[in-house]
């Protein structure tokens, strides 16, 4: 929670979302508000955690003139019109303002990562590498719509023109138009990790095979989290942050 809004995750079996979102919607605080229902078992947090900070997506700004508060922000593109738009053949550039390695496992088709976006905090300077897109129509995109209200206004802020931002995040476009123009899975911050069906397009850092592993290891000395396959884990090609756990002892929806 922070002064922009609320930002959270319902998760459960479909039944149990429904009942809890419909009951909510009688308090005038949360009415029209829009709900992140996220299938699963119910167990996916294993407990109920609320926070209050300073930004819902941290920018370190000290006086922010961008994003929802500042009312500068990029327009909304609903997953309907971006669907139209891929089949339209409009010309657009997607931007994935997520990490790198959530970009690795599942992406849009014909996406662009900004290189060296490792934290939200480094978009001004990842920026930089796309300064040959500022005349061109934009879309950024982020798993739940959030991020993409700061970054859209961040983009704003340094030329960016014709900036849209696709309305209620890429969870929304799945579960409207699966099987289309998301390649891959989407990564959740919870014991899942990947949500949905799709084809697995993630590749090991190390040798470069199909895997959807992704473990927490030291690169130069420094801790970081990406996608490594488990051959690799297991012959101990990387240096990895405490016991290896494959990730497919979970169950992936």
């Amino acid at each position: 929670m922070a002064a922009e809004g609320i930002n959270g995750t319902v998760e459960g079996e479909l039944k149990n979302t429904k009942a809890y979102t419909k009951e909510m919607n009688h308090y005038p605080a949360f009415a029209g508000i829009n709900w992140k229902r996220s299938e699963g078992n119910g167990k996916a947090f294993p407990k109920l955690s609320v926070k209050v900070r300073d930004e819902i997506v941290t920018t370190g700004e000290k006086n922010k003139d961008f994003g929802p508060l500042a009312s500068k922000t990029g327009k909304y593109l609903t997953a309907k019109e971006l669907y139209n738009w891929y089949r339209e053949e409009k010309e657009f550039y997607v931007l994935d303002m997520r990490n790198d390695y959530e970009y690795e496992v599942g992406r849009f088709k014909n996406s662009i990562w900004p290189d060296g976006l490792g934290h939200f905090r480094d978009v001004k300077n990842s920026i930089k590498t796309i300064e040959h897109l500022k005349d061109k129509t934009i879309v950024t995109v982020c798993t739940g719509g959030v991020r993409c209200e700061t970054a859209s206004g961040l983009l704003q802020k340094y030329g960016f023109e014709n900036v849209y931002q696709l309305e209620h995040g890429i969870v929304t476009f799945m579960d409207k138009y699966p099987n289309t123009y998301w390649e891959g899975k989407l990564y959740v911050f919870d014991s899942r990790e990947l949500y949905g069906k799709g084809e697995s397009i993630g590749k090991c850092r190390i040798c470069g095979k199909t895997t959807e592993n992704m473990v927490n290891y030291f690169k130069d000395g420094k801790n970081t989290y990406g996608v490594v396959c488990e051959e690799c884990c297991e012959n101990k090609m990387v240096e990895l942050e405490g016991k290896y756990k494959s990730r497919f002892e979970y169950k992936t929806i």
